[in-house]
């Protein structure tokens, strides 16, 4: 049983599990919009919020602590420069899951995540 336990382990070694969320994140702030299974797109929510949250600082101490996560200077930058400030007013709820469909191969439930 599961109960109170705090994430999703997603079938995944913790080493397996944090470099997904790391891509996964990066393709968000790439992209404002990816399509993944609902499980990971809730799990993905809770690491890319925080991150989103660390990010509105926008002092160079945020940019080292984004760069320790994601370690792409490119996808730190767009997330401190221009996806955090518009943020600015808003406590949490940076992001949105919408489902999709039913993957064919293995009837998983795809969703949507995106920046809202």
């Amino acid at each position: 049983m599961r109960h109170r336990h705090g994430y999703r382990k997603l079938g995944r070694t913790s080493a397996h599990r944090k470099a997904l969320l790391k891509n996964l994140s990066i393709a968000i702030i790439k992209h404002n919009k990816i399509e993944t299974t609902i499980d990971k797109a809730k799990e993905l929510r809770s690491f890319i919020e925080k991150l989103i949250t660390t990010a509105r600082k926008s002092d160079s101490n945020a940019h080292r602590a984004i760069f320790a996560v994601l370690q792409d200077k490119e996808t730190t930058n767009k997330l401190v420069t221009e996806i955090a400030p518009k943020y600015s007013d808003r406590n949490g709820g940076y992001t949105r899951i919408i489902r999709t469909r039913i993957r064919r191969g293995d009837a998983t439930t795809m969703a949507f995540i995106e920046l809202v």
